[in-house]
């Protein structure tokens, strides 16, 4: 399966994948864990959560290498809601070597309702 062609993914997840918005912040704000966001760029363009890598689901298969191998640092993934994040995250693991990776629970819905900060993203002119 190509990882840029992805839908929402209707299994049930196991628990273990996911990561809270909390644990996610903190982890990421600590320079613990790598934040991935995989919303597209109109999406982006509402706020990212700061310092998060920009890397669009729809590029993610060509894209696959900027995603950290490095198991001693988690990466989570996040996206609108979660469906987009353990979606990817299935295909990944499908992939193998990507045991490190977690999605973050609640999305960047969540996280703009629980207050944690976003920023603008920056544009290239």
């Amino acid at each position: 399966m190509a990882l840029g062609a992805l839908s929402a993914c209707s299994q049930a997840a196991d628990p273990a994948d996911a990561v809270s918005l909390t644990q996610a912040h903190e982890a990421h704000q600590a320079g613990q864990a790598v934040l991935i966001d995989i919303r597209e760029p109109h999406e982006h363009a509402q706020g990212v959560a700061q310092g998060a890598r920009l890397l669009p689901m729809s590029q993610l298969a060509e894209r696959l290498a900027e995603v950290p191998t490095d198991e001693s640092k988690p990466v989570y993934l996040i996206c609108a809601t979660q469906n987009r994040s353990r979606a990817s995250l299935k295909a990944l693991r499908e992939r193998g070597a990507y045991g490190h990776v977690r999605y973050v629970s609640g999305g960047m819905t969540g996280w703009v309702r629980q207050g944690l900060p976003t920023v603008l993203p920056f544009r290239k002119f």
